[in-house]
This record gives C-alpha cells, structure tokens and sequence, in this order.
C-alpha cells in the first residue's frame, strides 16, 4: 500500500507539473508547424533527460517561458527531448546537451545561443530579437538566508546543519544555481534544524567570512554541519534533487524533492522490528511494543503505542485510519506541518501493514 501511495503521489505532481509548464513540448510531428511556419521567432532548447546542465537549467528555462507567456502570439519559447527525437536533433546539427537555438519564424536555418544561460542573459536576447521585455511576477520573500559577517558567526556552528552558497552578483553559474537554490530552501522550510543561505562575497558587510571561507571561485558551496564551523566542500551535482539528497544524507532529513516527506519519515527503526512480529507473536508482541515504545525519546514513539492498542482490538483500524489520513493529504488545504504529520503517520501505519522502507524507497 504504502508503494502504490508513493507512486500515485509522484504521478500526480508530474501531471500537475506538465500541465502548468509554459513551455512548448515539440515532437517531430508539432515541430515545423510551430516553429517553422507559425511566422513568429521561437528559441528552441534541445535537452536530454540525463544530462545534469540540462536539469540545472530547466527551473530557468521555465521561468523564462511563464515570463514571456503573454507574448505567446510574438515568440515561443519551447523545447525537444532531443535523446527521444534524435531526428530532430541531426535535423540541426545537436552536438551536445543543452544546445539552444533561435528560428527568426522566416528561415529553417537557425542561429545558435551563445550567451548565458541565467534568467537574465536568456531573457534579454529574446527582448533583443523582438523587442518584447519579459513580464515578471512580484517576487516572493527569498526562503534562502542572506549571511553577513555578522550573521555568519551567529548562525553557522549552531545547532543547525547549514548548505552555505558563496556568490557574486556578476557571476553567472551563481544565477543560474539561484533558483535551484530558492527550490531546495523551500523544500526544507519545515526543517527548522537546516539552514539553506548565501553569501555575497562582494557585499561590504560580507567580505570578511568570505575570505576567512578561503573562497575563490564563484559558486563556492559548503556544507557545516551543526555544532561545527569546519566546512564540507559540497562537490555533487547541482539539481534540486542532489541537493535534497545531500542534505537528506547530511543532516538525517527525509525531504523529497518539492518539499515532502520520502517514505521512511516518522518511522522508528527498533519499533518496526517488533511491528514486523505482531500478526504472529500475539498478546506478547502488542505488550512488548508498548514497553519499548514507552521507552523510545521520539516524538512518533507514542504514536505507534496507540496504534498497536488499537489494531489490537480491531483488526480494521489500520486500514480504515490510513485511508483517513490519505484521503486528508489528497484533499489539500493542510499547513505544511500537519502534513509532514499526517505524512509521517502515514508512513508509521503502513508498517503495521507490512510495508518495509527499503523497499518503499
């Protein structure tokens, strides 16, 4: 049950995340209509899903698109799963991933990108080609804390673990990781013991940490863990989801990648053991469950006690309280932390079914 939840749950957000993307899929049979003979400029991405720039790119590219999607009738803003349309992509000479090109809506033959691949950059040479300027929405409070010298020292080394980007406002990887990094802030706000901040390295108030960090190239990414102001060079990947994972190994978390919980989250290993014996171990095993459950410093810990009273006496509550609770989660409305606990409570109940976390991962 509790995989075919977790499945159904990732379904859900793809389809949701397809449908709101602003933008445009091309296949070989959408491709020329669209771009070719639609008599509007188009700037085409040529992507694979595998390729890690690609990935780093696509929040940005998304953004790019939402920002131009009023002047959908003036330029198109659009991109091709060049690894699945191989076609496609000999069609215009695809070498490498991310490879971007501009069609000027008159001409088949393309002119490639060169510039930048930021926010920034991406959105001044369409408004260079076409005159049109991106619309941008109001932007929301940063989740992602700015770090001074100041702050530096009062926040990094205190019982947070903390992922520290050093950046300068010029460079260019730094604004393409911006918006990765303004996901991965986000994912963790209900983490109150992960901190997720930058430093502008050329700020007056900042300067001094920079240099005591020995930073010399732009992004420099560091993770301290709490209680420390020794820093771990961070050297993966630069997704949302190398990040999450980072931090999820780092710092003991269990986020998923837009902000929920991975399926082993609330979940006491010592207690599933004795949970795993109850459908043969009686009276004796639900007794036993109870005792070292009293004993057990964690906030799920009498949360398993009161299931296993009551599947003892009913043999239905399990099943009937995890459609409940399942049911709450789908329906939406809920603070973000009721649903990391009824996430949390959920994960519990599933393994009173049976469920078992390696597997579920």
């Amino acid at each position: 049950m509790g995989r075919i939840s977790q499945v159904f749950t990732v379904s859900l957000a793809a389809l949701g995340s397809a449908a709101a993307s602003a933008v445009i899929d091309l296949r070989p049979d959408n491709f020329d209509d669209i771009v070719l003979k639609s008599g509007k400029p188009a700037l085409v991405e040529f992507f694979a899903p595998w390729c890690g720039h690609c990935k780093t790119l696509a929040p940005i590219y998304e953004e790019l698109a939402t920002n131009f999607e009023f002047a959908k009738d003036k330029v198109t803003v659009a991109k091709v799963d060049a690894d699945a349309e191989k076609d496609l992509g000999r069609r215009f000479g695809v070498q490498g991933f991310p490879t971007l090109k501009w069609f000027d809506g008159k001409s088949e033959t393309p002119e490639d990108y060169k510039s930048g691949r930021d926010l920034d950059s991406l959105s001044n040479f369409i408004a260079d080609k076409t005159g049109v300027k991106a619309k941008t929405k109001k932007a929301a409070p940063s989740a992602v804390e700015m770090l001074t010298d100041t702050t530096f020292k009062e926040r990094v080394g205190s019982d947070k673990d903390a992922l520290v980007a050093f950046t300068a406002p010029w460079c260019g990887h730094c604004k393409s990781l911006a918006p990765i990094f303004e996901k991965v802030a986000q994912d963790f706000t209900n983490d109150k013991g992960v901190i997720i901040a930058k430093v502008d390295c050329e700020s007056p108030n900042a300067k001094s940490i920079a240099e005591e960090a020995g930073v010399k190239s732009y992004p420099t990414i560091n993770y301290y863990p709490k209680g420390s102001t020794e820093a771990i060079p961070y050297t993966g990947g630069r997704s949302e989801r190398d990040f999450v994972d980072f931090i999820n190994e780092k710092a003991g978390t269990h986020r998923t990648i837009n902000g929920g919980l991975d399926t082993i989250a609330g979940t006491i290993p010592s207690l599933d053991e004795i949970v795993s014996t109850l459908k043969t171990g009686g009276a004796k095993a639900y007794s036993d469950l109870a005792d070292a459950a009293g004993s057990v410093s964690d906030k799920y810990a009498e949360y398993y006690a009161k299931v296993a009273k009551k599947a003892e006496q009913n043999s239905e509550y399990v099943d009937k309280e995890l459609t409940r609770l399942q049911g709450l989660m789908k329906k939406g409305g809920l603070a973000p932390e009721k649903m990391d606990e009824l996430a949390s409570r959920s994960n519990i109940l599933n393994r009173f079914k049976g469920g078992n976390a390696k597997d579920e991962l």
